[in-house]
């Protein structure tokens, strides 16, 4: 086989798409309707996982985040340019004309492009009995979940000046309790704020959540006391699941609640050739947001290959 040139190598994938949820996969199969050659690595563990329905997905309201991941990889499989591999990417670099990839077991794979969609994990609050309810009756998002709760005891957990904004929010689906869980007072127009949405203010610490199979009953205190509950909001902080936008020296933004992979209206970062969606690369989160950011990422990568075939792949 002839050698290539530095500008010319032969890659064995027009893109990789690290991350098959609902971010990667709506990447990928706008590439392989492109007819270009497109590789999905994806460890199965999304962060949706422990929800047992999405809601407010357009025409999918009410399924099981798992269904509609399976479904959308039956669908991208079914173009002949594609391949889904299982197993984690645990390392990327830039190499003449496009970037290797290093999955678990050793392979290491080469693409034009990568969209990064690896996702992130939440770091929960480490209150007894907590992480087991979450997705079920310890939630994030109320327009994921609320209206299933509606009307019942509705609870926010003190984390951060952005859970008086949360308790704020929450108020619209029913009688909600603000639980400092121990932590300092608020300032005077938070008081205000929350007396006027009717937001009740529990100061005591929290020591366990208590339920049977995924529900909530109760919050038990420090010091023996309960509170009847059914839902209870968090807003946690986050971690990406992988190093390789660092390692690629993409540019990061420091949020509130976790860092953020920066990109611009293209879903391109500071690192040419290199896309990312979903939940790494914005805030607030949502599945349908994942998605459409999986949208424009595979479109415009695409059209990077048309127009921009040999960019320079070093950092903007």
């Amino acid at each position: 086989m002839e050698k290539p040139s530095t500008w010319s190598r032969i890659m064995q994938f027009d893109a990789i798409v690290i991350g098959g949820s609902f971010a990667g996969l709506s990447a990928a199969i706008h590439i392989a309707r492109a007819r270009r050659r497109v590789c999905v690595i994806d460890t199965g563990r999304p962060r949706n996982r422990f929800a047992s329905a999405s809601h407010g997905f357009f025409g999918q309201d009410g399924a099981k985040p798992s269904t509609m991941i399976d479904a959308a990889l039956t669908q991208v499989r079914r173009y002949p340019t594609t391949r889904v591999m299982a197993g984690e990417a645990q390392a990327a670099r830039a190499i003449p004309g496009g970037f290797d990839v290093t999955v678990s077991g050793g392979e290491t794979l080469s693409a034009s492009r990568l969209v990064l969609a690896f996702g992130i994990s939440d770091l929960l609050p480490n209150i007894d009995g907590l992480a087991e309810r979450w997705g079920s009756s310890v939630l994030h998002c109320p327009y994921c979940h609320g209206y299933e709760f509606a009307e019942k005891r509705l609870g926010v957990l003190y984390s951060s000046p952005l859970s008086i904004h949360q308790a704020l929010l929450i108020a619209d689906w029913g009688p909600t309790t603000l639980y400092l869980d121990g932590k300092g007072g608020l300032d005077d127009d938070s008081l205000e704020q929350l007396a006027r949405r009717r937001v009740f203010i529990e100061a005591r610490q929290i020591s366990r959540l208590n339920g049977e199979q995924g529900e909530l009953h109760s919050l038990s205190f420090v010091k023996g006391e309960e509170n009847p509950i059914d839902a209870l909001y968090v807003t946690p902080h986050w971690r990406l699941n992988s190093p390789i936008a660092q390692h690629l020296g993409c540019a990061l933004d420091d949020c509130p609640l976790g860092p953020l992979v920066r990109t611009d209206e293209k879903k391109e970062t500071s690192v040419h050739g290199v896309y990312a969606a979903g939940d790494i690369a914005r805030a607030p989160h949502n599945a349908s947001w994942a998605a459409a950011d999986g949208v424009t990422a595979g479109i415009f990568l695409h059209q990077s290959l048309v127009f921009a075939p040999f960019t320079s792949l070093e950092p903007k």
